[in-house]
């Protein structure tokens, strides 16, 4: 199928023009894959049945053999005919199966047995093996971000303004202390997810009929899938699990969102301090050929705005009535979306944030325009310091002065006679802050290294 043919821009945007992610989501998150795991619970049921002594050993070794014979489109041409997919899936196992091996295909499960589980698992493995380390990745791109810059001076912005001084690498290391802590959950969140094999309303009616202790069976049986079981199932696992773990992928996606954000904003014309490298034959704008977009930062946020409104989805996916009921059919199939989204967004921003490039000389630029009133802040506090009666109004009013005068406020507060007897207290470091405001950066190189050391140390991070 031609891909400009799917409707979801998933498909023909974000997954199948780029074969490397592509081939890192379809593996766990396409609908192919459901059917492989799937498939994988239903020859561990054989497996778990054997050692029960419930079926003979050639039976784990037919079952083995078939489900590799079992392709997604077998599964889709039969759900077809017989309008059940859980069903559909069992049937196209047993065609290549002997008649002595089909009654334990898919023995006293239901449906839910097997889709629950194996949305666990993959949801679980993934995480594993393709997300958390690529996870890591970004947050130690972003450390050598930092540690490269941590002495790279910038001014402060709260409410749009000017504030005072930091470093570029103190600006990063707060999304790195706030993504990695992002890691740590979504890896937790993602170790429990539950399987089950309780039956149609998770009370083990069918289990008690053939084993003595049908929850140590479903234990058993988890663990074959390096699974735990739900603690209490009905025909579904407590849906807790998964909303667990699909908020914290959406929270950390909303760092990433913010990050961006602020990364877009700083690539204003007006502002300029980075920039998004830009291919040579990369075009910014169809009519105004001077433009370079920050389109990457722009794309992840926008990816974020159409993915974090489906957490609410998840919280009305926790309703269903009495011990099931089909309301979560559709919604849960989009939740694969909601990881891919993320993932695309993570790998998107690690490729743009590696090649970042920081205009220096327009950081200075945009700190010396309102350098002088930068030392408002440690100027009023030296004075109080000094047990000025009214610090924070004489420096307020000064610093109206100097701009009604066009003044510089280092000149005013040397020239005022009334401030001297506090000025001439002051440390030869205190009065050169005054002097050099790009000194006043407080904690900002150590505070980036102390960050940057705990998580390289607390993710083993290779930097």
């Amino acid at each position: 199928m031609d891909i400009f043919e799917n409707i979801s821009p998933f498909d023909y945007r974000y997954y199948l023009r780029n074969n490397t992610v592509k081939k890192d989501i379809s593996n766990y998150l396409s609908e192919k894959a459901l059917i492989k795991f799937m498939l994988e619970v239903e020859l561990t049921l054989v497996k778990a049945l054997h050692q029960e002594g419930l079926c003979p050993k050639s039976a784990v070794t037919e079952t083995s053999e078939a489900i590799n014979k079992v392709k997604a489109e077998d599964v889709y041409l039969e759900e077809d005919r017989i309008k059940h997919n859980v069903r559909a899936l069992v049937n196209c196992i047993r065609k290549h199966v002997s008649d002595k091996t089909m009654p334990y295909i898919h023995f006293a499960a239901t449906s839910h047995d097997i889709i629950c589980t194996a949305e666990s698992l993959r949801y679980k493995l993934f995480t594993e093996n393709v997300l958390i380390p690529k996870l890591k990745e970004f947050a130690s791109t972003l450390i050598k971000l930092a540690l490269r810059e941590k002495k790279t001076v910038q001014i402060g912005r709260t409410h749009g303004q000017h504030a005072v001084p930091i470093t570029f690498g103190f600006s990063l290391s707060e999304y790195i202390s706030r993504f990695s802590k992002t890691i740590i959950s979504i890896e937790e969140s993602a170790k429990n997810l539950r399987g089950k094999m309780a039956g149609a309303v998770g009370a083990y009616n069918a289990q008690s009929l053939f084993v003595q202790n049908p929850v140590m069976f479903e234990k058993n049986m988890m663990e074959m899938l390096d699974l735990k079981p739900s603690d209490h199932s009905t025909q579904i696992i407590e849906p807790e699990y998964i909303q667990d773990y699909v908020y914290n992928v959406i929270k950390s996606f909303g760092i990433l969102a913010n990050l961006s954000d602020d990364m877009r904003q700083l690539q204003r014309s007006e502002i300029g301090e980075v920039a998004e490298v830009f291919g040579s034959a990369q075009v910014g704008s169809s009519t105004m050929p001077h433009k370079r977009n920050p389109i990457q930062f722009e794309n992840v946020k926008s990816m974020w705005k159409q993915i974090m409104p489906r957490m609410t989805t998840l919280f009305l996916d926790q309703i269903s009535e009495h011990q099931r009921d089909l309301t979560n059919s559709a919604s849960s199939r989009f939740i694969p979306e909601i990881i891919a989204g993320y993932y695309i967004s993570v790998t998107k921003l690690n490729g743009v944030l590696s090649r970042l490039v920081i205009d220096n000389e327009n950081m200075i630029r945009n700190f010396e325009d309102g350098a002088d009133r930068i030392i408002a802040e440690p100027l009023y506090i030296m004075l109080a310091s000094q047990s000025h009666p009214d610090a924070h109004e004489y420096v307020r009013k000064l610093t109206l002065k100097s701009q009604k005068e066009n003044r510089c406020l280092h000149e005013l507060l040397m020239a005022d006679e009334s401030l001297k007897p506090y000025i001439n207290k002051l440390s030869g470091e205190q009065l050169e802050i005054l002097k050099d405001p790009k000194r006043y950066i407080g904690l900002s190189v150590k505070k980036t290294e102390t960050i940057c050391d705990h998580w390289i140390r607390e993710l083993k991070l290779e930097v």
